[in-house]
């Protein structure tokens, strides 16, 4: 090895830009063959002469049942229905699979079965990770992206720019592949922790980045200049400058309404906005209302007041230490407590969970809500937090909540007072608790107050317009939510200067860099120093997706093919430089490029191609003599069969026994039961109901845990990139198909299934079995042995013995 890598740091950078897949894409000439072969398309050419190189054959194509059964388990990750299966081994006409595989191509479940192969990519999860690994409940938004832009056949250029600058390109959701990968909530005191935590961050975005576009290790240039491929460390931080503006939070995102809602919205507001004009006329002659304390959000008003100093004092809450997510202070409708406009906050203690503070008190002041940007007091009983603006201003209302995402109701205050002072130990207070009612169930609302106080036909208008308000209200949140929602899709600043960083010691900065790409592969982007923050994103993925970047089409090609045929024609998916495998048919992988560039960046193109080929059709049997030349199947003399994911593993068992919940999109639902403390703790589920019965795809993917009963299956951990799935076989994987409490649930259900179907005869449950599980009628002596376990066991126990059946989980 010593002597390998020695021989390459020997290697010009120029050099290594003339390795195969750093050449420009060029269309291949398709192989001639002699008159006995017989090709469907250029796919089949080229890999019928790779195998004749060889000395080898190709295998008679699979009978129709099979074909059907694998297309729809390649494609949509599901078993084909006994009634498709019956119609297609029926269909006469010459052109029958080709029929299939377009309705296939449009059916809307591939991209639930193509956006799971992206999401393991990218290393898409819904938890944070690292220790706390708390949950990231508006991550989905983009997992439904991915699935949609799959299943329109979005073009792979556009595809590609959306996910690194899609909020300029009026798709939002995509950039949540920027904050795709695990983030670390909790922060040191110690700077030289805080500043390697950002270079991770960002060392993730550059390095995904690079596997999944470019199919280079970009992250290897963090220290030194890449060792295998021409990326210097200058590139690397050039880069870091273009990513250096993306920070892990959420953001709200405006999403594309139809004409008709926006007109709709608009009247509701008019509406709306009369109502409370009309309410407020009405409230004028009696005492104000001032509501119970509630979590998600208070406000105080009085008197205008001159103050310099503003302290919230807490004597007591609802539950343990006092939070607060945000305190806002307003002047001439200013809010003059944020820190960015000079405002300094103080406390009387912070709290420490086990030794860290991640409930800071710059949070109370920094403009962002919710419980992950708050301050904890240290004191559960007379806590105190106190803002000093920039300079004494005449405030007149103040508001403050616990936490405006509504996640959490505990540690509300609920005895308080605020004072205010121009000097320090001047203070008079101006707003408290004492007047107002104590929380509960029997609290009087605002319109009980209101109707207390008016009598006749005023009581009677009150009460119309409070009806038509909650009306209106409501369905104006309908309307919001369709075209309004927080996403965990990143935000954005304008970044700063970026340094060289020797090492990649955040602490030892060298020259300063601007944003740029990769010099030796023409990533020139024309950006200065001080270029905008999206420009940066902008340029970058222009430059990824241009025709002329040999990469992108190369790796994208062999990524579909790898979900095809279980490898792809360059193994190392993730890496197509000088370390990486040479592929196993270079002129083959440069034609699917070039057909992909041609076609307008069209994935399902390439899929109709491939499914269309002889050589996918190829029955999967093997051949003694054959295997003893080309044991893994790499020449594809045959279809290479191999085991189904956990995903496809558990959707099929759900349609099987006829309990899938085959909804798409929107929020997902947990494997596990969650103990939501402040480190998560994600436990195994003792029982299972309808909601749990959707596909796997939305399952929320929790970084660092197995899912109890399929993460056996060789599921990710979601905290790396995971191109290529291994695929193990254990006694864990038997024991979990036979004994787990889901399986055993399910089983359950089948056999209710299978005595509703096809009544109490057990020849007729089985074959009923057999056509839902295997897409087949079964055997004589599949029958028999069947009837022999029914009667010993009990139907239960045979429909357990049918997802252990290797017919059942394996590709055919």
């Amino acid at each position: 090895m010593r002597i390998w890598l020695a021989l390459v740091l020997l290697i010009p950078l120029t050099a290594r830009a003339g390795h195969w897949s750093l050449e420009p894409v060029r269309r291949p000439a398709v192989p001639a063959l002699g008159q006995a072969q017989k090709p469907a398309n250029a796919i089949d050419s080229f890999v019928l002469k790779r195998l004749a190189g060889a000395g080898l054959a190709p295998s008679r194509l699979a009978g129709r049942p099979v074909l059907i059964r694998r297309l729809h388990l390649v494609m949509l990750g599901m078993h084909p229905s006994p009634v498709k299966v019956a119609a297609f081994v029926n269909d006469p006409r010459p052109d029958a699979w080709e029929r299939l595989v377009d309705r296939v191509l449009e059916d809307p479940r591939l991209g639930e079965r193509w956006a799971q192969h992206w999401l393991d990519v990218i290393r898409y999860g819904e938890t944070h990770g690292f220790e706390t690994n708390r949950e990231r409940p508006n991550a989905w938004p983009f997992r439904d992206w991915v699935v949609d832009a799959f299943n329109r056949d979005l073009p792979y250029d556009r595809f590609v720019r959306g996910q690194l600058a899609g909020d300029a390109l009026g798709s939002g959701v995509s950039t949540g592949f920027l904050v795709a990968g695990p983030y670390d909530l909790v922060k040191s005191g110690d700077i030289n922790l805080t500043l390697m935590q950002r270079q991770n961050e960002l060392d993730g975005m550059i390095s995904t980045t690079g596997t999944t576009f470019l199919g280079l290790t970009l992250g290897c240039a963090r220290c030194h200049d890449h060792k295998f491929d021409p990326v210097t460390q200058r590139d690397y931080y050039s880069l870091q400058a273009i990513f250096a503006g993306v920070n892990h939070e959420e953001r709200m995102i405006d999403q594309k309404s139809d004409p008709a809602l926006a007109m709709e919205q608009a009247a509701l507001e008019s509406r709306i906005d009369s109502a409370k004009k009309e309410l407020a006329l009405l409230e004028a002659g009696i005492p104000r209302f001032k509501p119970p304390v509630n979590a998600r959000g208070n406000e105080e008003t009085f008197e205008p007041v001159q103050a310099r100093f503003v302290r919230f004092n807490i004597a007591r809450a609802n539950r343990a230490e006092p939070c607060v997510d945000e305190l806002e202070i307003f002047a001439a409708g200013k809010n003059v407590a944020l820190a960015g406009n000079g405002a300094k906050a103080t406390a009387s203690g912070v709290y420490l969970d086990g030794g860290n503070s991640i409930h800071q008190l710059a949070f109370v002041n920094d403009g962002r809500y919710g419980n992950s940007r708050s301050w904890i007091a240290k004191n559960r009983t007379d806590a105190w937090v106190q803002i000093e603006l920039a300079k004494p201003a005449l405030i007149d209302r103040i508001t403050w909540a616990r936490d405006r995402e509504g996640s959490y109701n505990d540690r509300l205050a609920v005895e308080y007072t605020f004072d205010v002072a121009t000097e320090p130990g001047q203070w008079q207070t101006v707003a408290s608790s004492a007047d107002r009612p104590p929380t509960g169930d029997g609290t009087q609302t605002k319109l009980e107050y209101l109707l207390a106080h008016l009598k006749g036909r005023e009581a009677a208008r009150a009460g119309e317009l409070a009806k038509r308000l909650v009306g209106d209200e409501q369905r104006l949140a309908e309307i919001q939510a369709m075209t309004r929602r927080m996403v965990y899709a990143g935000t954005f600043r304008q970044p700063g200067v970026t340094h060289v960083l020797h090492r990649g010691d955040p602490l030892a900065k060298r020259e300063e860099i601007g944003p740029d790409g990769i010099g030796a592969l023409g990533g020139a982007l024309g950006l200065d120093a001080s270029a905008p923050e999206q420009q940066r994103r902008l340029k970058l993925a222009q430059w990824i997706t241009t025709p002329g970047n040999p990469l992108t089409a190369r790796v994208i090609v062999n990524r579909l093919w790898k979900h095809h045929f279980g490898a792809g024609l360059a193994a190392t998916l993730n890496d197509l430089g000088m370390n990486g495998v040479r592929p196993t048919h270079p002129e083959l992988l440069d034609w699917l490029a070039s057909e992909l560039l041609a076609s307008g960046w069209s994935l399902k193109r390439i899929h109709r191609l491939i499914l269309t080929s002889r050589t996918w059709r190829q029955s999967s049997r093997p051949r003694k003599e054959t295997l003893a030349v080309d044991g893994g199947s790499r020449l594809l003399w045959r279809f290479p069969p191999r085991r189904l994911e956990a995903e496809a593993i558990r959707d099929n068992i759900l349609l099987a026994a006829g309990t899938l919940d085959s909804r798409m999109g929107g929020p997902g639902f947990s494997g596990f039961r969650v103990e939501a403390e402040n480190v998560r703790h994600y436990h195994a589920k003792a029982s299972y109901g309808p909601a749990d019965w959707r596909r796997m795809l939305y399952m929320t993917k929790v970084r660092q845990e197995r899912e109890p009963t399929f993460g056996v299956f060789d599921c990710p951990d979601f905290n790396q990139t995971a191109p290529s799935r291994s695929r193990s076989t254990t006694p864990l994987q038997s024991l979990s198909l036979l004994n787990s409490p889901f399986v055993l649930q399910q089983a359950g259900l089948l056999a209710k299934r299978l005595r509703h179907e096809a009544g109490a005869d057990t020849r007729t449950q089985v074959a009923r079995a057999c056509q839902l599980a295997l897409g087949r009628e079964p055997t004589r002596e599949e029958l028999a042995d069947a009837n022999r376990l029914v009667a010993e066991h009990s139907l239960e126990a045979f429909c357990r013995a049918l997802f252990n059946a290797n017919e059942f989980l394996f590709l055919p």
